[in-house]
């Protein structure tokens, strides 16, 4: 018999939808938030030979690089994603950059439907590398959103294995 997808809610069968999650910077869950880019690492294959053994080609593991991660935010007057770039880049013909809070630890939570927090990842020492404030501007398309992103280079993930699954009704 195969192990419990889910060990609390037994019941359950379906996997966690992606469309109900948060991001968290600062403390504070981004509003508007319409997308993100998948959490993923690789971690590079060395292959070696043995001197002994010279015609068997033998695979280890090396360096592990962590994809950029973006954001993408409905245009609102929540200035989270303006303001973290800026500490980055050049503003206003200032070279001076904030070196103390331009890095930062945001945390990612995936929600089930009824709006617990089911997973939860923390993202480390991320920052902007990438801002667009705005989108292509086009009177003749009515029925879309206007979307900001913001892309981060960041040092690697974990899930927080604190979030216990929720209990659900």
């Amino acid at each position: 018999m195969a192990a419990p997808l889910f060990p609390v809610n037994t019941h359950r069968h379906d996997p966690y939808r992606t469309f109900k999650f948060q991001v968290v910077i600062d403390g504070k869950v981004v509003a508007g938030l319409k997308k993100m880019g998948a959490l993923k690492k690789k971690t590079t294959p060395v292959k070696w030979r043995a001197s002994n053994d010279p015609s068997h080609e033998r695979v280890m593991p090396g360096g592990t690089s962590y994809d950029p991660v973006t954001l993408e935010q409905g245009l609102t007057h929540d200035p989270v994603f303006e303001d973290w770039a800026n500490l980055v880049n050049n503003i206003q013909g200032n070279a001076a950059m904030s070196l103390k809070n331009y890095r930062k630890d945001i945390i990612i939570n995936v929600l089930n439907l009824q709006g617990q927090v089911a997973i939860s990842y923390k993202l480390y020492r991320a920052w902007v590398s990438d801002y667009q404030a705005l989108p292509d501007l086009d009177a003749n398309a009515m029925n879309t959103i206007g979307i900001q992103t913001i892309t981060l280079q960041h040092e690697g993930w974990e899930r927080d294995t604190s979030v216990p699954e929720p209990a659900e009704t």
